[in-house]
C-alpha cells in the first residue's frame, strides 16, 4: 500500500504534466505545507516559533474559483482518518470560504482538482 507522502507525490507528479499544466496553468500555484513529519525537540521547538502548526492541511491551491477563495486538501492513505487538529482547521478554512477536503489516495485528490478548476 502506498503512504501518504506517495499518493501526494503522485498529486504533485499528475500537475505537473504539460498537458495538465496547459489546461490549467493556475496549477503551478498547487503546493505543499510542510507542517507534518518527525522532528527532534530543538527543531520542533524552533518551527513552532516560526509558526508551524499542527492539524494544517498538506496542500493548498491558493486559486480562487466561483465563491471560494482557494482549495486546502488533507492528504490521507485509503484507510487514514483525520485528527482532532485537523478536523478544526477544515472547519474554520471551511468557515472563511475555502474549500477543504479530504482525499483518501491520489487519485480522489485529483478528481477534487479537476472538479474545483472547473468551477
Amino acid at each position: 500500500m502506498a503512504s501518504e507522502a506517495q499518493h501526494q507525490a503522485n498529486v504533485i507528479k499528475w500537475s505537473q504534466q504539460p498537458s495538465i499544466r496547459r489546461q490549467w496553468p493556475e496549477l503551478a500555484l498547487l503546493h505543499h505545507i510542510p507542517n507534518g513529519g518527525t522532528r527532534d525537540a530543538v527543531e520542533a521547538k524552533h518551527l513552532k516559533q516560526q509558526g508551524v502548526k499542527s492539524g494544517v492541511p498538506d496542500l493548498c491551491l491558493p486559486v480562487p474559483r466561483g465563491r471560494y477563495h482557494g482549495l486546502y486538501i488533507e492528504m490521507k492513505t485509503e484507510s487514514g482518518h483525520t485528527s482532532d487538529e485537523q478536523e478544526w482547521w477544515g472547519e474554520r478554512l471551511q468557515a472563511q470560504g475555502y474549500v477543504w477536503r479530504v482525499c483518501h489516495g491520489w487519485q480522489a485528490a485529483v478528481a477534487v482538482l479537476e472538479w474545483y478548476l472547473q468551477l
